[in-house]
């Protein structure tokens, strides 16, 4: 295995693949170098002296400046280093790009959930809405109902802990809680063997819809009408109180903004017209049991890969995303592009520093210029409240050796692989192109998961360096792992290894057709991801104004 890696020809540091002792010699283009401290896995240390005001170069590209003299074979860290980027500006260069052979998966299917308006589901979910906060206890009342009554409910494995210390307790053996351990048990999915073709009601609580400002209101609404939308969605039970800013109105219109032709089955209930709580709750739930009746009726049928949208994220990265999971899954990306499929690119604070290359990757001239006016109003919107992208790396990032922003936008932007940018779409709007596309969200985890999933993502491929337990309540989330210690520390969250890459035992092209491989068993339900396992359904909506 090799102990360091320059990623690009252009850059002027290395990156360390394991633990490097003070000490030791590094030999490099004909040049021994010798660490002056220790260099951990995934830091860059210089192979050449840097001095103040230097330039870092890292995938060939700037990613900070020196602030003090920095000698060859010492780490870089945020004392020596701060954020800079390359200033961007309109398309001036095209790509000619060499799609990857795909022969293989030329006429492979996936069996899926095909939809009255052309979309094919990877799943067969029925979803329950609350349009404002007030709704989420009775929201609740009714997921208690549904996945108790249904058998979607999760394993009460910590509840039988809690009972088994309770007796201990009873029996007064203090010293046999202080040494119980549990047993841990294979967490099965659970499905319903009343609707065996529904994989689940699921609940999208949230905090928004009324108290800020109606931009956030009339997107929250946005995004709540792409889920409805999505493939994987048969229907949904909505809660509307009555007053709130997010109108159940202002819902419908979105739902025809998609689709004019919009038919699935929407169950509105408006508690402030609806007399007694309990009467509204209890024709809620009868009226979704037999709107379940007929959503189980349909069954998965082969559809084209094609069908498939994937959504492309990150979170908890570290210093091997950019050079194991980033670019394996963006190599799945250009594979499925090149089927005809589509695929999602998102958080936009961490495509600093790339932005000019995604310019000059834009098909067309008004889908750069789109680009370019999102990222220079989201960037001054951050400046405006005193912040900005270069305080975008978490304290876990910069620990794991992504020290600004640039350095983690450089590898983050990786996962868009070499295709071209077909189109570019604001927080909220639904994939229509095939192709690349470029959706703004923030950088947080959840925030940007949501909104590629609320776009139209059947399945969301997300890379993790530090590990992250993100899932999606419609859309399978597949976590994919940069090294291996993370993937035997945390086998319950991880789905697929990359590390193999950073040990040499594979190459980015055959863990990116693995992960292909992957996605279309996922896509057929032939395999269950580790969120899907956790119920681990995180729904957060961006909140882009200020609260009034």
């Amino acid at each position: 295995m090799n102990t360091f890696l320059q990623i690009h020809p252009k850059d002027n540091v290395l990156v360390a693949l394991q633990d490097l002792p003070a000490g030791r010699q590094i030999d490099f283009n004909g040049t021994s170098i010798q660490l002056l401290q220790n260099v951990p896995a995934k830091h860059k240390f210089p192979f050449r002296t840097l001095h103040s005001g230097d330039p870092v170069l890292m995938y060939g590209v700037l990613v900070g400046k020196a602030v003090t003299d920095i000698p060859a074979g010492e780490p870089i860290t945020v004392k020596n280093l701060q954020h800079d980027a390359d200033a961007f500006h309109e398309k001036d260069a095209s790509i000619q790009w060499q799609a990857p052979d795909v022969t293989k998966w030329k006429n492979a299917t996936f069996n899926g959930f095909h939809r009255e308006d052309g979309q094919v589901g990877t799943r067969n979910y029925w979803l329950v809405i609350p349009m404002v906060f007030c709704e989420n206890r009775n929201v609740n009342v009714i997921k208690t109902a549904f996945e108790k009554g249904l058998g979607f409910a999760p394993t009460e494995a910590y509840n039988e802990q809690v009972n088994d210390l309770v007796s201990l307790y009873k029996s007064g053996n203090l010293d046999a809680i202080k040494t119980y351990q549990a047993a841990e048990t294979q967490k099965a999915n659970t499905r319903s063997e009343i609707f065996p073709n529904i994989d689940g009601v699921k609940f999208l609580i949230h905090e928004g819809g009324c108290g800020g400002t109606r931009q956030d209101s009339d997107a929250l609404c946005a995004l709540l009408a792409g889920y409805i939308h999505h493939p994987n969605v048969a229907g949904a039970t909505v809660l509307s109180l009555g007053c709130q800013h997010a109108q159940v109105s202002i819902l419908q219109a979105s739902l025809k903004k998609l689709n004019p032709d919009f038919n699935k089955p929407v169950l509105v209930y408006e508690q402030q017209t609806s007399g007694s709580e309990f009467s509204m709750l209890s024709n809620a739930i009868r009226d979704t049991f037999l709107a379940l009746v007929e959503a189980n009726k349909q069954e998965r049928k082969p559809a084209p890969l094609s069908k498939i949208v994937i959504g492309l994220e990150c979170g908890g990265s570290d210093g091997f995303s950019g050079i194991s999971a980033n670019p394996a899954i963006g190599h799945t990306s250009d594979m499925l592009v090149a089927l005809g499929g589509t695929t999602i690119l998102s958080e936009f604070p961490e495509l600093c520093g790339v932005e000019q290359e995604l310019i000059n990757r834009c098909e067309e001239e008004a889908t750069a210029d789109k680009f370019i006016s999102i990222m220079r109003a989201y960037e001054s919107q951050a400046q405006s409240v005193g912040s900005g992208f270069y305080m975008n790396p978490s304290p876990g990032n910069i620990k794991d050796g992504l020290i600004t922003d640039a350095i983690k936008s450089a590898g983050a932007a990786k996962k868009g692989g070499t295709s071209p940018v077909r189109d570019v779409l604001d927080y909220t709007e639904y994939v229509t192109k095939p192709g690349l596309n470029l959706l703004c969200t923030p950088g947080n985890d959840v925030e940007s998961t949501s909104a590629e999933v609320g776009s139209g993502a059947n399945i969301v491929l997300f890379t993790t360096g530090l590990g992250t337990p993100t899932g999606n309540p419609i859309a399978p989330v597949v976590k994919l792992a940069t090294n291996t210690r993370l993937a035997q520390r945390m086998p319950d969250i991880i789905d697929i290894n990359t590390g193999t890459i950073i040990s040499g035992e594979k190459t980015i092209a055959q863990m990116g057709e693995e992960i292909l491989e992957y996605v279309i068993k996922v896509a057929s339900g032939e395999e269950v991801t580790k969120a899907e396992l956790l119920h681990q359904d995180d729904f957060i909506p961006w909140k882009r104004g200020v609260s009034l």
